[in-house]
């Protein structure tokens, strides 16, 4: 869990630094994490949505995911890899 929770970590310097280049341009907004993940791959984001609904539970979507995903990307990942890195397990010396 410790790598995965670096890489997110890093994953949410790219929207950080996005929206602050664009807060010194005077066109700030705040990237949504379901626009990056859209960016990214779009094909896989439509395939976790048509899975979930229909697979799992069609109010997962609706009422979990898809908030998340409106929600402003590197605070999501930030906190998520913060997450996973405090849940690792610690290694004594």
């Amino acid at each position: 869990m410790g790598v995965l929770g670096v890489l997110l970590l890093a994953a949410s310097l790219w929207p950080a630094a996005r929206e602050a280049l664009a807060a010194f341009s005077g066109t700030h907004r705040l990237i949504p994490l379901g626009q990056l993940w859209f960016e990214i791959d779009p094909p896989s984001l439509n395939l976790a949505q048509a899975g979930i609904q229909r697979h799992v539970a069609p109010w997962l979507w609706e009422d979990v995911v898809q908030p998340l995903l409106e929600l402003p990307a590197w605070p999501v990942l930030a906190g998520l890899g913060t997450v996973l890195l405090a849940l690792r397990p610690f290694r004594s010396r």
